[in-house]
């Protein structure tokens, strides 16, 4: 029987017909690899986050989509309706979906790390991604689907697809906040030593690779992107919160998971 929650939203299929050319699109994306487990959802989260009726929730893995409203916050654009297009996807497929786990099963906070599919072998993650409802995350060891969720993410990108109407890349000189973000400017120095590989992007802030990460980069090339523009996404951290911020450091610090999360630009 499916779940009762899913079924009331069968009807937002339709509602949402604006996104068929992309659903359409994104066929070609990411594949279901063969037979998968399969779930019933309770209930979607949000647009990156599923709770099965098993009790676990279900992080999809290579997607990160707009944070909806919380402790007095404001959603995100396109926050509701990537959360309404999982409900909806979910819904069509009859409640259920096929999971890929990852190469590491669970995040920090507990929750099951997963490719997520429907009744048709179509990737969620790459659908949500090909219609501008989330942007494209690597963190390793889970970068099984990296090549095709990058490509899913660049044809809606091209087409300025839902939150990509608007661009949401920020100059790194007006970064002002933690969080997730995309950023663009120039890499002014490159240095490594013992804590991994810095590339200082102006006064505020600085790209950093752990050392356990360089193996995910091409350090030959890395090391050569000083007076290059690129553009970075991942979450900001805010060092003067951390304490001991020394004279002459960035305050905010991008970490860099994966070389899918660096992109140098013309």
């Amino acid at each position: 029987m499916v779940c009762t929650s899913l079924l009331k939203k069968a009807s937002l299929v339709g509602a949402f017909f604006v996104f068929g050319v992309y659903a359409g699109t994104a066929l070609a994306f990411c594949p279901a690899p063969g037979k998968l487990p399969s779930a019933k959802v309770q209930r979607v989260v949000d647009g990156d986050t599923l709770r099965l009726v098993d009790g676990r929730n279900v992080r999809l893995i290579g997607l990160n989509s707009p944070e909806m409203g919380r402790q007095g916050r404001s959603a995100e654009p396109f926050a509701e309706a990537a959360r309404k297009r999982l409900q909806a996807l979910i819904a069509a497929s009859d409640g259920r979906v096929s999971l890929q786990y990852g190469q590491q099963a669970k995040d920090h906070y507990g929750r099951t790390l997963a490719h997520a599919y429907d009744s048709r072998g179509r990737n969620l993650e790459a659908q949500l991604l090909a219609e501008g409802l989330g942007y494209l995350v690597a963190v390793a060891p889970n970068l099984a689907l990296v090549q095709c969720q990058q490509a899913a993410e660049r044809s809606a990108r091209q087409a300025r697809a839902g939150l990509w109407q608007r661009s949401p890349v920020q100059a790194a000189e007006q970064l002002n906040s933690g969080g997730f973000a995309l950023l663009q400017g120039q890499v002014e120095r490159v240095e490594r030593n013992g804590g991994g590989l810095w590339l200082e992007m102006g006064d505020s802030l600085v790209l950093h690779i752990a050392p356990r990460a360089l193996g995910n980069f091409d350090l030959r090339a890395v090391q050569g992107l000083e007076g290059r523009k690129v553009e970075a996404r991942g979450w900001v951290i805010d060092r003067s919160k951390r304490g001991g911020l020394r004279t002459g450091q960035a305050r905010w610090m991008l970490p860099l998971t994966d070389k899918a999360m660096l992109e140098v630009l013309p």
